[in-house]
């Protein structure tokens, strides 16, 4: 059996892979070894813990009372209609905010020292309507290990059939106009995790290379907490509000219509984009390279210097960083992340990034155009 534990829960997988990647030795990479014992020495000679800081507590403090005072300001029926729209769509967007910057962390047991901390604000992540134990496994556990593989990264199965990014996929005349209506689907991605997403990876048979077998709490925990959010937030409303059903419908969808565009934007610009791989296993199942390098290969940064991005995105704008330290908070990415690309420029390695949002955007979309071209040539 393989065991792996994360904050949110303990995790049991059978050993039996359906089909094992394998990467060159760990030992074998001279990078990953040099930047590891430099970033060590960076926070030993600093005095400085790994784990969050002052400066994150404060943000964390920060997003918190925005995602329950934003609740509490709809939920107590002091305002107009088109007013509580305008907040459902910012609470939205807020709760975005608190996955990346305090339930990633807490998920990676990267925000605190104590377990018991990060299992507290990984279950903040049942409030915002997703699984914090199914994403301990899809993204800790499959993505983080295997990214950008298909068929064992299941991130990058954005929208199968309809949007397609590698040559792997198989091609279907809709994808041609993908570049049109992409951004449009990725607002569907908070209500397709709120309904879909998470039940599916649950009871699928298998979850990237993995056989999963569930500890029994975790079927209760899955039903129970998306009933738990659907009380807060669809049933209560509709006890409580001076609005019709038809108005706190359109007000639940339009914050997740918010929710769901801040997320997959985000997600899309740290490994889909020019320049990042999707590398499938040769003739004996392996990756012709370090599981490191296809970490740097697979992954990209963007706007790492923006101090709005810093601070809103939780990280996920440095996905180099947190890709080969999950470990350490993100509060820390900008120290590291400075050593990090000198020893890649050292061992000519490359370090993907875009310079802001928009670049990325941009990159993002020509990749969508380049696929859906594809899919033009052949109809």
């Amino acid at each position: 059996m393989l065991f792996f534990t994360t904050a949110a829960s303990a995790v049991i997988f059978s050993s039996q892979m359906l089909s094992t990647v394998k990467f060159q030795g760990a030992s074998k990479s001279r990078f990953l070894s040099v930047a590891n014992s430099r970033v060590n020495s960076y926070f030993r000679e600093a005095n400085l813990s790994k784990k969050a800081n002052g400066a994150m507590w404060f943000k964390t403090s920060l997003y918190l009372f925005a995602f329950f005072g934003l609740y509490a300001a709809i939920i107590s029926n002091s305002f107009t209609i088109w007013t509580m729209l305008g907040l459902s769509a910012l609470l939205g967007m807020v709760s975005a905010f608190v996955g990346f910057n305090v339930c990633h962390d807490a998920i990676h047991g990267s925000f605190s020292e104590s377990k018991t901390v990060n299992k507290i604000l990984s279950w903040l992540f049942n409030l915002l309507g997703a699984n914090p134990y199914v994403w301990s496994i899809s993204h800790n556990l499959v993505h983080h290990n295997y990214t950008n593989i298909p068929g064992h990264d299941e991130d990058i199965d954005i929208a199968p059939g309809l949007i397609r990014i590698t040559s792997c996929e198989p091609i279907r005349h809709i994808q041609k106009y993908q570049h049109l209506y992409a951004f449009q689907l990725y607002s569907l991605a908070s209500l397709s995790w709120l309904f879909r997403k998470d039940f599916k990876k649950f009871f699928q048979p298998t979850m990237g290379p993995f056989e999963a077998k569930h500890p029994k709490i975790e079927y209760f925990n899955l039903f129970f907490y998306k009933a738990v959010y659907l009380s807060l937030f669809v049933l209560l409303p509709l006890l409580v509000l001076d609005a019709a059903w038809y108005q706190i419908l359109v007000g639940f969808l339009v914050m997740h219509l918010a929710q769901g565009l801040t997320m997959g934007l985000v997600f899309q610009l740290a490994h889909v984009v020019e320049g990042t791989g999707f590398p499938t296993p040769n003739d004996s199942g392996s990756i012709e390279e370090n599981w490191a390098e296809h970490q740097m290969h697979t992954t990209a940064n963007f706007s790492t210097q923006s101090r709005t991005a810093a601070f809103l995105l939780g990280g996920l704008n440095r996905q180099i960083e947190h890709h080969l330290f999950p470990t350490i908070c993100h509060i820390h990415y900008p120290a590291i992340g400075k050593i990090l690309k000198e020893t890649a420029i050292e061992f000519n390695i490359p370090y993907i990034e875009n310079r802001t949002f928009l670049t990325a955007l941009r990159s993002h979309y020509r990749i969508l155009k380049k696929f859906g071209n594809e899919a033009r040539a052949t109809a």
